[in-house]
């Protein structure tokens, strides 16, 4: 029950309730888990780095909070950031839809590029973020993320590449699907460079974003029980005319059938970062 919440956080989360009384705190400072269906005190879930307490359910975060848990304080330094705003086909209304959640979400466009440290290690990150048209990946998308690792070539800097997608942006058609090709394009040269780059899929990850960049890196982890495929498992099972394995698109399967290397909780991933960050460094010089 709420209330039996309440007083457990009186209880164990003094500091928490200070100068706050019951009914300001049930003011949208609640949220149920869809996972476990448990009700739980939002301030304590973001201390928990949006983690369910409870059963371990990875919420979805912007990539503002996400950058804050992966990079050192102070240490990012954001590139490309006003590329935005860009209607190549006039689609009927995706203009107005654009700008409604540029002014919701304070960011230009579904992915934040920038040079930081992770745990004393300089890296190039793109972050794509969930809250803007679902991380789909429109022009703008696929030029700052190609961008971004011609910038990594320049600087002889490694690139982490931390994905969260419904895949391609219709509202771009053509345009939108050509990225898949630009930022595949652009990975190979990094590879050829002898950089690395590092792509980490979370919930959901999928459609022309998996079938790019997202299985291009170099190293694959992901966030557990990430939803990772190209189309659903409905179109799936229609096309080849089977019955799917239960789970087949989540991380845990993925890794077991060698898709992705190594699923990473939410608390570890800045640690297991900075590990291959090192790792590269010392063994290339770079």
């Amino acid at each position: 029950m709420v209330i039996d919440k309440i007083r457990k956080i009186n209880n164990n989360s003094e500091e928490i309730v200070k100068n706050q009384d019951a009914s300001d705190m049930l003011i949208g400072k609640w949220m149920k888990c869809d996972n476990c269906k448990e009700i739980l005190y939002k301030d304590e879930v973001h201390r928990n780095l949006s983690v369910c307490p409870n059963c371990g359910k990875h919420f979805r975060i912007s990539s503002r909070r996400r950058i804050a848990q992966l990079v050192d304080e102070g240490t990012f330094k954001e590139i490309n950031a006003n590329m935005g705003l860009r209607d190549p086909l006039q689609f009927d209304g995706y203009q107005k839809k654009l700008e409604s959640l540029v002014e919701k979400t304070q960011i230009q466009e579904a992915v934040q590029t920038g040079i930081g440290e992770i745990d004393g290690q300089t890296a190039m990150l793109a972050v794509m973020d969930g809250n803007f048209m679902m991380g789909s990946m429109g022009s703008v998308v696929g030029e700052k993320i190609t961008l971004a690792i011609e910038e990594a070539i320049k600087q002889k800097l490694p690139i982490i590449i931390v994905c969260v997608s419904g895949g391609a942006r219709m509202q771009e058609g053509i345009i939108s699907l050509m990225q898949m090709a630009k930022t595949s394009s652009a990975l190979m040269k990094l590879n050829e460079a002898g950089l690395l780059s590092i792509c980490v899929l979370t919930d959901p990850t999928t459609g022309g974003v998996t079938a790019s960049f997202a299985s291009l890196g170099d190293i694959i982890l992901a966030e557990p029980k990430a939803l990772i495929g190209f189309a659903g498992p409905r179109v799936i099972e229609q096309t080849v005319k089977q019955k799917l394995p239960e789970g087949f698109q989540s991380a845990e399967f993925l890794l077991e059938h060698g898709f992705i290397d190594k699923i990473v909780e939410r608390k570890d991933m800045k640690k297991v970062l900075g590990k291959l960050l090192k790792f590269h460094k010392a063994i290339y010089k770079v």
